[in-house]
Formats: C-alpha cells, structure tokens, sequence
C-alpha cells in the first residue's frame, strides 16, 4: 500500500509536549489510511484539549478532518485573548466559565487559585475517570500534571501544568487563562472550596481566640466546612503571596 506524508507545524506552548528535535520546525507524518487530524496530533504527542485552531493547507479545519497527501498542517494553543470566531473552533465553547479541578499532584495550587477566589476542586481521592467525569459534566477545565489524561476523548476543556512549583504553577494558570483581572482575594475557602462570607462578631464569639477579639471585628465563615476566618498575623503573608502571583500578568 503506498505511503502518504502530511507536514505538522506546532506553535507557542504546544512545543512544550515535543522532544527537543522536533520543536518549532515542520515534522513529516507518514500514514497509509488517512488518520483524522486529532488522532495523529495526538500521535505525535499533543493533546487535543490544548489546540484550538488547526490550518490544512491554509485553510480552518475540525478535528475531524481526514488527511491527505501532502497536506500542511498548521497547529495552534487555545486562544483566550484573541476572538478567532470566524475560523473553526474546535470545541462548541471557549474556556470563559473560570471553574477548575485539579488531579492529585496539584494539591497546593488548587489552594491558590481558591485563594485568588477561583472555583477549584481537589480531592486526593479523586482517580483519572473521576476528574473526566466532574469535567464533562460540570464544564470545568482539567488541570493536571498527566498529559495523557488530556488526551482522553470527553475532556474538551484541559491543561497541562508545567511548572512543578506551586507558586509558579498558580501564575502559569493565571496567564494562560488571562485571569488577572478576575481574580477575587479571599473570597473563597482554601481548605474546602466553600464562599466566604461575613458574619456578625457576637455570633461567632465562642470561636474567636480572646486576644484576637480584643482588636479585631471583622469576621467571614466558609458556607460549606464551617471554617472561622479573620484577618490575623499571616494575612500580610498570603497579600505578598498574591502578590507574587499577579505580578507578570499585572505588568503585562
């Protein structure tokens, strides 16, 4: 049978998934039955949930497009600044809903976004058809350290971290997604997930340490866990530490 050859040219980010050699310069793909599109982006190490533009000889295509000899393929990153409306999406919604839900290994990120006031699941409990399944169904973007995971059929909305460093990761997501101007400190529960919201002193006065209620008056609660906030000697701690995390998004 004889052998077809299609040109790929990845962009951006999505060289991170491609071994050095192969980075930012065309590759040849070689095929005898014309693949679709997804399965051999995929088969030369992308997944599908981080491309959102594809070009087959100049012109947008879908994931179902069906290669032929001698095409040129085009491949690009999800485009969150950028209104690419006119040409094919590749998925029916763009990533707008700011909801997230991290795998095992995202434990202390999953905290931050929480603390930037972002909707983030994290259990350790929670297995690879459990994070697909609370994506699909709640339309959340899969953040995760598995690239294979992204590659999974029904995940439409997905990232792979790179960095391994928590604070890192945190400012990653936050430009990947332009989510500085969303962010909402102290908003939400970093232990659970919950809202935060303020609660009379003398509601809560059993709860609050005496040397803490002699000068403090504001108080919130988690409306899930339950759990008492205010504003204490670590806060000044955590302000530097959004700090940090917003300050390349802040400055671009």
């Amino acid at each position: 049978m004889r052998q077809n050859e299609a040109t790929f040219r990845f962009y951006a980010e999505l060289n991170d998934f491609l071994p050095v050699d192969r980075r930012k310069v065309e590759i040849p793909y070689r095929f005898h039955v014309p693949p679709a599109v997804k399965d051999a982006i995929e088969a030369l190490g992308v997944p599908h949930v981080e491309v959102d533009l594809i070009l087959v000889n100049g012109a947008s295509v879908g994931f179902d497009h069906r290669l032929g000899n001698g095409d040129r393929v085009s491949v690009y990153p999800v485009f969150e600044s950028l209104d690419i409306a006119p040409v094919v999406r590749l998925r029916e919604a763009p990533l707008r809903r700011n909801a997230f839900v991290a795998d095992v290994h995202l434990r202390r990120l999953a905290r931050f976004l929480r603390l930037l006031g972002f909707n983030t699941l994290h259990s350790n409990d929670f297995d690879d058809a459990e994070l697909v399944e609370i994506s699909t169904g709640e339309g959340r973007i899969l953040l995760t350290r598995d690239r294979q995971l992204l590659k999974h059929g029904r995940v439409a909305h997905g990232y792979w971290v790179r960095s391994t460093d928590p604070v890192e990761q945190a400012r990653e997501v936050v430009r990947r997604f332009d989510l500085a101007d969303s962010v909402q400190p102290f908003s939400r529960c970093p232990a659970c997930n919950g809202n935060l919201g303020a609660v009379e002193k003398e509601a809560v006065a059993a709860e609050i340490p005496p040397k803490t209620a002699r000068w403090l008056d504001e108080y919130v609660r988690c409306d899930a866990c339950g759990k008492l906030y205010w504003h204490g000697t670590h806060f000044q701690r955590l302000e530097g530490l959004i700090e940090r995390i917003l300050e390349d998004s802040l400055q671009a």
